[in-house]
Order: structure tokens, then sequence, then C-alpha cells
């Protein structure tokens, strides 16, 4: 066929192979849009499942932040109670040892 012949068929059937040739193409493109249309369904699926997971990560990292930042404050009362139980150990012991020296001074002015 002539490509002279073929334009004047096309022409006699305006519609008739373009619109098969649409077809066939919009057909190719909705199994295409149906393919792509699950794979997002799938990736939207897959990102509502890790929103959910994370969520109740941070909703747990949350809980145990509150639970060691109550223990933290309970430790620090307990290291402040100690602290002040060293202190006053300290103070005591530096009592005793000037009364220890105080005796020993004593016991060594008798024995001149």
């Amino acid at each position: 066929m002539s490509p002279s012949s073929l334009e004047s068929q096309i022409a006699e059937h305006p519609g008739t192979e373009q619109s098969e040739m649409h077809n066939h193409e919009a057909s190719g493109n909705l199994a295409l849009s149906s393919s792509d249309f699950s794979a997002l369904e799938e990736r939207v699926a897959r990102t509502v499942q890790l929103v959910k997971s994370e969520r109740q990560a941070r909703v747990a990292a949350e809980q145990r932040a509150d639970s060691l930042h109550t223990e933290l404050n309970e430790q620090l009362v307990l290291v402040k109670s100690m602290q002040e139980e060293v202190r006053s150990l300290n103070a005591e012991r530096d009592q005793v040892r000037q009364r220890v020296e105080r005796l020993l001074s004593q016991l060594d002015a008798l024995e001149v």
C-alpha cells in the first residue's frame, strides 16, 4: 500500500482506527493505573501502619521517660539525704577525733 492510499483509508474511516488505538491505550492505562493504584494502596497501608507503630513507640517512650523522671526525682531526694548524712557523720568523726586527741594529750601530760 502506498502512503497516499493509507491516508485515504484513514480519511474514509476517521474515527475507527484512532478510536481503536485510543481504546487499547486507555485499557492499557487502566490496567497500569489499576496496578499503580494497588501499589499506592499498599504503600499507604504500610505508611499508616508505620505511623501507628511510631506513635505507639512514642507513647511508650514518653511513659518510660515519665517513669525515669519520677525515679530520678526519688533518687535525687535519696542522694540529698545521703549527702546530709555523710556531712553529719564527717562532723561527728571530727568531733570524736578532737576528743581523742584531747584525751591523748592529757595522757601525755600525766606521763611527764
